[in-house]
């Protein structure tokens, strides 16, 4: 087989070259089917929607599995997500799914930060992928890619107009993930209200500016079918765990008391044509655009963050190890900047605290010259006191001594007196006579 290829040369012409004979190439389409299929898939889905809006369910019914489902309540204080993943197998296709549920969305009475744990949880992943694709000895081939691929918005079937919590929380997530808005619990409305109130959903979304993700036009295989389902965005969904006998086939269904309602009947919902689009006809590219747009937008962010930059102020291409020389450099004076300011920081504080003893020392000094003082002042005075109460001591006793000597002449005289006048006294003899 002749094969003709184009060489294009530095004038801009083209060469042509021809091939005599099978080669082999053309086979590496086939190698690359085969190696996907033996590494498997990943694909993750991230539902958004109040408690209690069929989001679990709808899950059930789109990989024909009953997963695992937790009940929740209305009263949760904050939202939280919880993630599941399960190796489900179709075929020779192996996919490792991932489904996170938003827990106690909307069920808050101060809704405004709703999303905020939606975005941090989407940007954890994107974290955790750039985390591992910047590591020296990186193992992206078994690396489980946690990255939301797709994003399943459930509206409530108000039939009026979207909410501002979900617009709100759309344009926080249009730069962040594939989002797919789709009306839950459709059969609660009318046929002509159902195609009123798609209109108004998407007149909202454009007015707002909202960008949601649209089925790819330009890959002819599938380029009418996408273009034709892009017009029936948002889908009306029902989702069942229940089953009824519908012409002798056993179908998932809602029963009524006017009817059932078929989950994959297109003519009572468009449940079928989710699947289709989302699984069947645009899952890779889902998959591609969360890697070629959200993940490099976030990526490039980050990393312009870090202080990497592709071209230079000349405008000319940077080489990475320069790049990171640069980076290294710049890191380096920031630390000497930042010790040299913490050193000045320190002698400051070092100043300022013998700046402080100094003072807490005189005054001290000054407290300690006062006790002194004082106490050298009532020193003085204990001294006079003490020397007055000697001094009158010492009259007391001499005072003392003075009486008692008083009273012993006193005495002697008395007891003198007393032995001259007694009757058998010689003188008191004379004196009778």
């Amino acid at each position: 087989m002749s094969t003709e290829h184009y060489r294009i040369l530095p004038d801009g012409a083209k060469r042509t070259l021809t091939l005599n004979g099978h080669v082999g190439f053309d086979s590496l389409p086939d190698q690359l089917v085969n190696k996907a299929v033996s590494k498997g898939f990943d694909f993750n889905i991230l539902c958004v929607g109040e408690t209690g809006i069929g989001k679990s369910t709808l899950m059930d019914c789109l990989f024909q599995k009953a997963f695992e489902d937790k009940p929740t309540t209305h009263k949760l204080p904050n939202v939280s997500l919880e993630s599941s993943t399960y190796t489900l197998k179709e075929g020779t296709v192996t996919l490792r799914l991932t489904l996170i549920d938003t827990m106690g969305f909307g069920d808050q009475i101060g809704r405004a930060d709703s999303h905020a744990p939606v975005v941090d949880y989407i940007d954890d992943q994107f974290e955790k992928y750039l985390q591992e694709e910047l590591k020296i000895q990186r193992d992206m081939h078994s690396f489980h890619d946690t990255r939301v691929h797709l994003c399943l918005y459930f509206l409530p079937p108000t039939g009026h107009s979207l909410k501002s919590i979900d617009l709100s929380c759309m344009k926080e997530l249009m730069h962040k993930v594939n989002i797919v808005p789709i009306i839950a619990k459709s059969d609660t409305i009318g046929k002509a209200d159902l195609s009123k109130f798609k209109g108004r959903i998407m007149e909202e979304i454009h007015e707002n500016s909202v960008d949601i993700y649209s089925f790819p036009i330009d890959d002819q295989p599938v380029a009418e079918l996408n273009a034709k389902m892009n017009k029936l965005v948002p889908f009306a969904v029902v989702g069942s765990r229940e089953t009824a006998e519908v012409n002798k086939k056993t179908v998932r269904a809602r029963c009524y008391p006017w009817g059932t309602v078929e989950v994959e009947n297109e003519g009572h919902c468009d449940f079928v044509k989710l699947r289709e689009m989302v699984l069947r006809e645009n899952m890779e590219d889902l998959r591609e655009k969360t890697q070629s747009l959200h993940y490099e937008r976030y990526r490039k962010a980050k990393l312009a963050e870090m202080g990497f930059a592709q071209r230079d102020e000349t405008d000319q291409p940077v080489r990475l190890s320069e790049l990171i020389e640069k980076r290294r450099q710049q890191h380096l004076q920031q630390m000497q900047a930042r010790e040299d300011e913490m050193r000045q920081m320190f002698v400051n504080k070092v100043k300022d605290k013998e700046a402080e003893l100094k003072q807490s020392e005189q005054d001290l000094h000054v407290k300690f010259e006062s006790l002194k003082r004082t106490h050298a002042e009532e020193k003085r005075k204990l001294e006079d006191r003490r020397r007055i109460l000697e001094e009158e001591m010492n009259k007391f006793n001499k005072h003392k001594a003075e009486t008692q000597a008083a009273q012993a002449q006193a005495a002697r005289d008395m007891a003198q007196g007393n032995s001259v006048g007694s009757p058998g006294s010689p003188k008191s003899g004379k004196r009778r006579k």
